[in-house]
């Protein structure tokens, strides 16, 4: 199984804030206003989780507009992705840029360890990134009601049994990239700790 829709915003930012410290909701997020076409839409960043023990990890990757494929050439607004390399979705384990090693290596680049911490420290890593209302392509899962993503984390490595066992899937991972002053591009990913770092051809832990 897997998600039912999976794709990219593309946009501006317009603003941004943090949820509530209150009992509402399962999760924290930071929250993204995002100005495409006309239309604003809303954006819900995952952060940590409010009522469990799962907590969340993050890290900040750069990236070149290369490494978006054929993402970096679309105008704005929402654009369903197919589930394959081929689209420019995003796979966490599967994505060459994402991953530690040779091809980063080669790239000349760094990828970042996998940081741990509370909801707090997870959005102040994440809002830097958001000053002065960039440029922005949020990936996820658009809402069923209204303008918006969700989903906007990785996407398979659930355990058997948790409620997100049937929605793993390979090529759907959700994410934030960033266009920074001066043309550089930046990506925040999350994911939960309960979902595993290598997954099968069905995005079940392996």
């Amino acid at each position: 199984m897997a998600l039912d829709h999976y794709g990219v915003l593309v946009g501006t930012l317009l603003s941004h804030h943090r949820d509530q410290p209150d009992d509402q909701g399962r999760w924290f997020h930071v929250n993204l206003r995002v100005g495409a076409n006309g239309q604003t839409y809303r954006c819900a960043v995952d952060v940590n989780s409010k009522q469990s023990a799962v907590g969340v990890e993050w890290r900040t990757v750069p990236l070149s507009a290369a490494d978006l494929g054929p993402v970096d050439g679309l105008p704005e607004g929402y654009h369903e992705l197919a589930m394959s390399p081929l689209s420019g979705a995003v796979d966490f384990v599967r994505t060459g840029w994402l991953r530690p090693g040779c091809l980063a290596s080669l790239l000349g680049r760094s990828v970042p360890r996998w940081s741990k911490g509370s909801n707090l420290d997870a959005a102040s890593a994440f809002e830097p990134l958001l000053a002065g209302n960039p440029r922005i392509l949020v990936y996820g899962e658009p809402f069923t009601t209204g303008l918006g993503m969700h989903n906007i984390h990785q996407n398979q490595g659930d355990p058997a049994g948790s409620q997100w066992w049937e929605e793993n899937g390979t090529w759907q991972d959700g994410l934030t990239v960033v266009h920074r002053p001066g043309g550089t591009l930046a990506a925040f990913v999350s994911k939960f700790t309960s979902q595993a770092y290598v997954t099968d051809a069905a995005g079940h832990p392996a």
